[in-house]
């Protein structure tokens, strides 16, 4: 596809970004008179309705990760991978009924904010670090080499160049703008992915059908590669080591779904800044029912495009064309760049558009609160702690500057990198267990102390890496066990939160803790709507691995 833009293609792709830097600095305009403070900045001023959240959550979850990372996997593997997405529906149910109440009840900014309320400032500290640490090391530094990717393989850009472009992109208006800029624009953002995404998808089923449309494509798919739509993969399976058969479903794939988004900052600061509690839940909603509709974007062209390659009558018709580029089982992440070059004129500079949204989007939000947790939980905490609304703001920009120019540096070294949503997913994987036990326990256990908590939150990560060292050859002692890494994530879980369970049964003499949070029956009531919305919600996931379950 390098190269290939016609000038319809560019005029649009220059069109959507105009329209998000206008937007976006239009509503972080400050009226004449007034300096922004922490709350306009860092929770879009607490005015977030519900329609503005869930957009919002859904732009900040997808990013290249899963436009170029998980058609990469639907290459290789097939849908099953898809259930990071439809598990995360449910996921999404759970957060708004017995996470959001307790977290909006006592007026957070940040997640680490917790951790100080119910444990102490030292654990509160040392989480906030590690967070740091990880958006930048990982998150923002992932999403730019990603991205960058898709910019090197579509047009043609150097990697170098593609990295300096997506961050000054999303810098534009986010640092100046904060939340507010980041969530309004986020409305458009996922208008436009979703719209892309679904024009790509339709295009790659009507090339692979031979012309025959959309519904003729996904019949043809699903009758020429079979395998690929097995929800629930056997011991036999090569993939069976990503995902682990029934351990998915009542396994580790919990520990990532709740870690990620019920205690990862750059999504749960959304709901934090919604107008009340009632609005969140609803966006809550709408982000559920949207998971269940992103597979169609984000897996089905990459099972499109194995049947595509591995069909020589279909090659042949696509040319020289067809084969630049070409994804295979070694380089699976090339498959949705690759299926790009098969849209019309005007389509090709949507989807472009569509993945540039994903991307800046996932590094605005990412960029917001990085800058949210320094400036709240080591800035005021540590360097200044009445800084006035000025300092604040101020240091929030330069902190996600910083951040931003950091993770510039590092998204080149992670080149290599092959099926990268199954990578980030993995390593995320060796520090979340351990986080989510720390929440988990300090939520709905009174008797956690802060003793424990720590204990736990130290002795995740040596629990964690017993099992991480099996498959890079240790497995061959008897001291090692090599499984699946969801399965070393339940795992993981299970023995921190026995730690932190025993350590502080001991410290606090089978007591109550003085910070336990008492909680209610009507702690977790929630309205009508969000009940059915979540019920329809669960019907649906019931139908869909009973159809695709082997």
């Amino acid at each position: 596809m390098k190269g290939n833009f016609a000038l319809a293609d560019y005029l649009i792709f220059i069109i959507y970004a105009f329209v998000i830097l206008f937007v976006g600095l239009y509503v972080s305009r400050t009226k004449k008179g007034k300096q922004k403070n922490a709350e306009d900045y860092f929770l879009a001023g607490k005015s977030l309705p519900w329609w503005a959240i869930g957009a919002s959550l859904i732009a900040a979850n997808i990013s290249a990760e899963q436009f170029i990372g998980m058609s990469g996997s639907g290459f290789a593997l097939g849908l099953a991978i898809a259930s990071y997405e439809w598990m995360a529906a449910i996921t999404l149910i759970i957060v708004g009924k017995y996470f959001l109440p307790v977290f909006i009840e006592k007026g957070l900014y940040t997640i680490p904010e917790f951790v100080e309320k119910r444990y102490s400032t030292t654990l509160k500290t040392l989480l906030a670090v590690f967070w740091i640490a990880l958006y930048v090391f990982v998150n923002l530094a992932s999403v730019l080499y990603l991205g960058a990717l898709a910019l090197e393989g579509i047009m043609g850009i150097p990697m170098i160049y593609g990295v300096m472009g997506l961050a000054a992109f999303a810098a534009a208006y986010s640092l100046y703008g904060g939340l507010s800029a980041v969530a309004w624009t986020d409305v458009i953002q996922v208008v436009i992915l979703i719209l892309g995404g679904l024009v790509t998808t339709w295009i790659a089923l009507d090339t692979v059908s031979g012309g025959a449309g959309f519904m003729a494509g996904l019949q043809h798919i699903y009758q020429e590669a079979p395998d690929r739509f097995v929800m629930i993969l056997d011991a036999s399976n090569p993939e069976y080591k990503n995902l682990p058969g029934l351990g998915v479903l009542v396994g580790g794939m919990w520990v990532a779904n709740l870690y990620y988004w019920g205690f990862n900052q750059y999504i749960i600061q959304r709901t934090l800044a919604a107008k009340s509690l009632k609005e969140s839940q609803k966006g809550i909603l709408l982000a559920a029912f949207i998971k269940l509709l992103l597979p169609l974007i984000v897996v089905i062209p990459g099972i499109a495009a194995y049947v595509m390659v591995n069909d020589p009558q279909i090659m042949a018709t696509l040319g020289e064309a067809g084969m630049q580029n070409l994804p295979t089982s070694k380089n699976a992440d090339k498959a949705y760049p690759w299926l790009l070059q098969f849209l019309p004129t005007g389509f090709k500079g949507l989807a472009f558009a569509a993945l540039t949204a994903a991307i800046v989007s996932s590094l605005a939000s990412m960029l917001n609160s990085t800058s949210t947790i320094f400036t709240m939980d080591i800035y005021k905490q540590y360097i200044n702690k009445n800084a006035t609304d000025k300092q604040t703001v101020n240091t929030g920009r330069i902190s996600a500057a910083v951040a931003l120019i950091v993770a510039s540096f590092m998204a080149p070294l992670l080149g290599g990198i092959d099926q990268a949503f199954q990578f980030i997913q993995e390593y995320t994987g060796v520090v979340s267990p351990g986080i989510l036990a720390v929440f988990m326990m300090g939520l709905f256990w009174k008797k956690t102390s802060n003793k424990g908590a720590i204990a736990g939150a130290l002795f995740s990560i040596p629990i964690a890496m017993y099992f991480k060292v099996a498959p890079k050859g240790w497995s061959q002692s008897s001291l090692f066990v090599d499984i699946p890494f969801l399965d070393q994530m339940a795992y993981t879980a299970l023995l921190t939160a026995l730690v932190i369970g025993l350590v502080s049964w001991l410290d606090n003499k089978g007591e109550n803790d003085e910070k336990g949070i008492s909680v209610s029956k009507e702690t977790f009531v929630t309205s009508a709507v969000f009940n059915i919305g979540a019920f329809a919600i669960m019907l649906i996931l019931v139908a869909l691995y009973a159809f695709f379950w082997g």
